[in-house]
C-alpha cells in the first residue's frame, strides 16, 4: 500500500501536473480552434468584384535593399491589380548601398507611378513620411526584401471593399519554398522547413482564430494594409519601439475601436531564415517589441483577475509567462533524479508532453491545408511537410529559449536590444561559467 501511494501520488503526480499545463493551455484550445476553422471555412465564398476599383498606395521602406528591391517592385508590377491604379512610394531611410540604382532600373523597366523619398533612419520614420505622401484610398505596406503573390493586392482591396467595418488587415507571410528546396545544407534545410511550417500555422491558424473574435495581437510589419481614413486618425507609427507594427495594431483596435483582421488569401513571400544567428536575433527583437507594447497598453488592466476578460492579459500569460515553468522544469528534472524520482517516470512525462505538442501541430496542419487550398503550389509543398510535426516541438522549444533571453535583456539599463549573434553570446556565457567555476574552486581552498 505504501509503495502504491508513493508511486501514484508522489511520482505519477509529478508528470500529471506537468502535463496538465499544455493540455489546458494548448491542447484543448487547439481542438476547439480546429473545429471552428473547419466549420467556418467549409463553404468559403469568393469576394465579389466592385463596379470600380479604388486607387491604392503601396509603401516600401528601403534600407540597403540593393539585392532585393528590383524583384519586390517587379512583384507589384506583375500583380493582377491594375498598375494605373497603384502609387508606389519607396522610402529610403539612409541606405548606404546602391538601392537608388535599383529604384532607377525598376522605374525604367516597369513604368509604374513610383517615387523615391528620403527619410530619417528607421522603418517607423520611413512609414510615417510615406503615409503623408500617399494619395490612395488604401495604404499597403510591404518589406523590400520580399515579393507579393500575384493576387495579393487584389484580394486585400476586395476584402476592404466588401467589408466596410474592416479598418486594417494583415497578409499571410510565408518563406519562399523555392529557396528552401534549393538548400543543400541539411541542418539549415531542416531549420527552414520548420520555419515555413511555423509561419503557415501562425498565420493560417493562429491569426485566423484571433480574427474571429477581433483579437489579432499584431499585424505583420512585412505586409499590412489600412484604410487611409483610419490611419490618419492614429498617432502614426511609434519611432521609439521595436514593435511598431504591434503598437499600430493596438492603436487601431483599442484606441480607435476599429476592426483589425487577417486576409488569408493575400500572401507575401520572404526569404527563409539564414541560420541560427538570425533566428536568435529575430526572436529577441520580437519579444522585446511585444513586451514594450504590452507595457503601454496594460497599465490599467494587468491583473490576473482579467485573464478571462482581457485577451491581452491572457495572451501575455500564456505566450510569455509560461516560458518560465518550461525552463524551470527542464532543470528541475535533473534535480529530481537526485531526490530519488524514477528516471522512467520523468522520461515518460517528457514523452507524453512531446506527443501532445505533436498532436497540436497535426491539428493545425489540416486546418492550414484547408486555407491553402486555392494556392495549389503552396498546398502541395505544405502537404509534404507533415513529418515536421515531429520536429516542431524542439524548434519551438529553442525559440522559447531565445524569447526568454530577449525578455531578460529587456531589463538591461540601456535601450538597445541585444544584437549579439548566437555564437558570440554562447562564447560569452561559456566565459562567465568558467570564471564562476574557478571562483568556486578558489573559495573551496
Amino acid at each position: 500500500m505504501r509503495y502504491f501511494w508513493y508511486l501514484t501520488v508522489r511520482q505519477m503526480g509529478f508528470w500529471l501536473t506537468w502535463v496538465l499545463i499544455p493540455i489546458v493551455v494548448e491542447i484543448v484550445p487547439a481542438f476547439i480552434s480546429a473545429i471552428l476553422l473547419l466549420v467556418r471555412n467549409r463553404n468559403r465564398t469568393k469576394e465579389p468584384m466592385p463596379m470600380k476599383l479604388p486607387f491604392i498606395t503601396v509603401i516600401v521602406p528601403v534600407y540597403n535593399s540593393e539585392a532585393t528591391l528590383y524583384n519586390c517592385v517587379k512583384s507589384i508590377k506583375d500583380s493582377t491589380y491594375p498598375s494605373k491604379l497603384i502609387q508606389v512610394i519607396l522610402a529610403d531611410n539612409q541606405s548606404t548601398d546602391n538601392s537608388f540604382g535599383e529604384f532607377a532600373r525598376a522605374q525604367t523597366d516597369f513604368g509604374l507611378n513610383m517615387q523615391l523619398i528620403k527619410t530619417k533612419k528607421g522603418k517607423a520614420n520611413a512609414l510615417n513620411a510615406s503615409i503623408y505622401q500617399s494619395i490612395g484610398t488604401y495604404i499597403i505596406n510591404i518589406d523590400s526584401d520580399g515579393t507579393l503573390e500575384k493576387n495579393a493586392l487584389m484580394n486585400v482591396v476586395l476584402k476592404f471593399e466588401n467589408h466596410l467595418d474592416i479598418s486594417a488587415l494583415t497578409g499571410t507571410i510565408l518563406p519562399r519554398k523555392d529557396m528552401i528546396k534549393r538548400t543543400k545544407n541539411f541542418p539549415l534545410r531542416l531549420l527552414r522547413k520548420n520555419e515555413y511550417f511555423e509561419y503557415a500555422q501562425a498565420f493560417l491558424s493562429g491569426r485566423v482564430i484571433e480574427s474571429y473574435s477581433d483579437q489579432l495581437f499584431t499585424m505583420s510589419g512585412a505586409f499590412s494594409a489600412f484604410r487611409k481614413s483610419t490611419i490618419m486618425k492614429t498617432f502614426m507609427y511609434d519611432t521609439k519601439t521595436l514593435g511598431e507594427d504591434t503598437e499600430m495594431t493596438f492603436q487601431i483596435r483599442d484606441r480607435l475601436k476599429k476592426k483589425v483582421l487577417i486576409c488569408t488569401d493575400a500572401i507575401f513571400y520572404i526569404d527563409p531564415i539564414s541560420g541560427l544567428d538570425e533566428l536568435y536575433r529575430q526572436r529577441q527583437r520580437w519579444q522585446r517589441g511585444e513586451l514594450e507594447v504590452a507595457k503601454s497598453y496594460m497599465r490599467n488592466n494587468a491583473s490576473l483577475k482579467n485573464f478571462f476578460t482581457n485577451f491581452l492579459v491572457r495572451r501575455m500569460i500564456i505566450d510569455h509567462t509560461f516560458i518560465f515553468p518550461k525552463m524551470i522544469w527542464l532543470f528541475a528534472s535533473f534535480v529530481l533524479l537526485f531526490l530519488r524520482y524514477s528516471p522512467v517516470i520523468l522520461g515518460f512525462s517528457y514523452v507524453v508532453i512531446y506527443f501532445l505538442y505533436v498532436l497540436v501541430s497535426t491539428l493545425n496542419y489540416f486546418c492550414v491545408r484547408l486555407l491553402l487550398g486555392k494556392f495549389q503550389n503552396e498546398e502541395r509543398f505544405y502537404e509534404k511537410l507533415l513529418w515536421v510535426t515531429l520536429t516542431l516541438p524542439m524548434y519551438n522549444f529553442i525559440c522559447s529559449w531565445f524569447r526568454l533571453i530577449g525578455t531578460l535583456n529587456v531589463s538591461e539599463k540601456n535601450h538597445n536590444w541585444n544584437s549579439l549573434s548566437f555564437k558570440d553570446e554562447s562564447k560569452n556565457a561559456y566565459k562567465i561559467v568558467r570564471r564562476d567555476v574557478r571562483n568556486l574552486e578558489r573559495n573551496r581552498y
